[in-house]
């Protein structure tokens, strides 16, 4: 059985995310989007807990759950997000983990822990004054069947590898609990090739999440994890990614790494973005006011890689790149906003069609896009499917945008192979 899955995602309880981001709604355009899983985010939050015990009920005893209410079958699972805050070496670190956890009773006895730590109530990813090993045993000892591992880990800001606040290898992050971190999230700025070129990140897992603060389809599932999995529980999927088993876990869904906001070094105040090398070379500079630039992933990549650009390893998991069907048909039909009228007319009656944007984006034949969906869109669709598109740069902040009439840059054929096996 094929599934999706989406496990970082925020309540409206964290800061910057939409008051609607509650859990029918997530239900509501996660079963729209084609997830199977969804995360409920921010389970530390004792508000937001009271809302899963109100809204959800344990799923057949999976370690997943459902809504009491409603037709969606989208399960969800009990997920966070923290932000630890500690000296290490001359340099305050910042850096954000993803949580999972077997049940809402689990949580309860992580966030107990974690209290003694932050204010559970400030944030629904809270700041704790906490090293990342002192997190992972605070976590594990409330419950053995949680997981951690760290979240977004490129961003310049708060990320394990992050320009600004993070680390150069990943057991100075975690030191002697290193070998209790199984997995890794990638982030929008970069994808599994850019991570391939990492050689200690082998052993880990790649996972990718949307980290969505509002559940509209061009936010929520825009990356995912797709399984292969006989039964459905938090014990198979958890063991799926911890195995890095390609026959259970088949591979993720990637936007371009171009699309992230922080891929490119640049300075959004003079517009200015420009690849690592340029970058290097005027010592990440402005050229235009001669502030520092933020340094992007790409650049923070090319620091630390040990391989060159193409190199894959041994059982790497599949990854897909596809963006969001909205931004998709948005350009096509002359629109600037993925939440129009016009885009969602369009962007309704292909999911109402093939079943659910996944379905769109993945499966269905070109005959029955093209008929349905016009060829102007049905092109378009088909062209990200094939990876065969150029995305604008994001950088400092500032989304990459996809541009259908640029060519796409020359690919790496070695990298791209793992995504057109899948």
């Amino acid at each position: 059985m094929r599934i999706f899955a989406d496990l970082q995602v925020h309540s409206r309880y964290s800061r910057a995310t939409s008051k609607n981001m509650n859990l029918k709604e997530l239900g509501r355009f996660a079963a729209m989007k084609g997830l199977n899983v969804v995360g409920t985010g921010d389970f530390t939050h004792p508000d937001w807990r009271k809302e899963i015990r109100k809204d959800l009920q344990d799923s057949r005893g999976s370690g997943l759950y459902r809504l009491k209410e409603g037709a969606f079958q989208v399960q969800y699972m009990i997920t966070g997000e923290v932000n630890t805050t500690f000296q290490f070496g001359e340099k305050s670190r910042r850096i954000h983990h993803c949580l999972l956890a077997p049940s809402i009773e689990a949580a309860d006895a992580v966030s107990d822990r974690l209290a003694k730590h932050g204010n559970m109530l400030n944030d629904g990813r809270p700041t704790l004054r906490a090293t990342a090993p002192e997190l992972v045993d605070e976590v594990l000892e409330a419950d053995r069947q949680c997981v951690v591992f760290p979240a977004h880990a490129w961003t310049p800001w708060f990320s394990l590898f992050g320009a600004n606040s993070g680390f150069d290898t990943f057991i100075d992050c975690y030191q002697d609990r290193s070998n209790r971190i199984f997995a890794l999230e990638t982030g929008m700025s970069s994808d599994p090739p850019m991570n391939w070129r990492i050689s200690q990140l082998d052993r880990l897992c790649l996972v990718s999440n949307s980290d969505a603060h509002s559940a509209w389809p061009w936010r929520l599932g825009r990356e995912a994890n797709v399984f292969d999995l006989d039964h459905l529980t938090y014990h198979n999927l958890v063991g799926a990614i911890r195995d890095k088993d390609p026959r259970r876990f088949l591979f993720t869904i990637e936007t371009s790494p171009a699309y992230g906001k922080y891929h490119r070094t640049g300075h959004r105040e003079c517009e200015v973005s420009m690849p690592a090398r340029d970058a290097r070379h005027l010592d990440d500079k402005c050229p235009k006011c001669g502030k520092k630039m933020t340094r992007g992933v790409e650049e923070r990549i090319e620091e630390l890689a040990d391989r060159p650009e193409g190199y894959v390893p041994e059982n790497a998991i599949g990854y897909r790149h596809l963006l969001p069907l909205s931004e998709i048909i948005a350009p096509v039909i002359g629109e600037v906003e993925p939440g129009s009228t016009k885009v969602w007319d369009k962007y309704n009656m292909l999911v109402g069609k093939f079943g659910s944007e996944y379905s769109v984006m993945l499966d269905a034949p070109k005959a029955q896009l093209l008929a349905a969906a016009g060829p102007e869109i049905a092109r378009a669709i088909l062209r990200v499917r094939n990876d065969d598109v150029f995305v604008e740069p994001g950088y400092d902040g500032v989304y990459g945008k996809l541009d259908l009439n640029k060519p796409p840059p020359m690919k790496n054929s070695v990298a791209l192979g793992i995504g057109q096996f899948v």
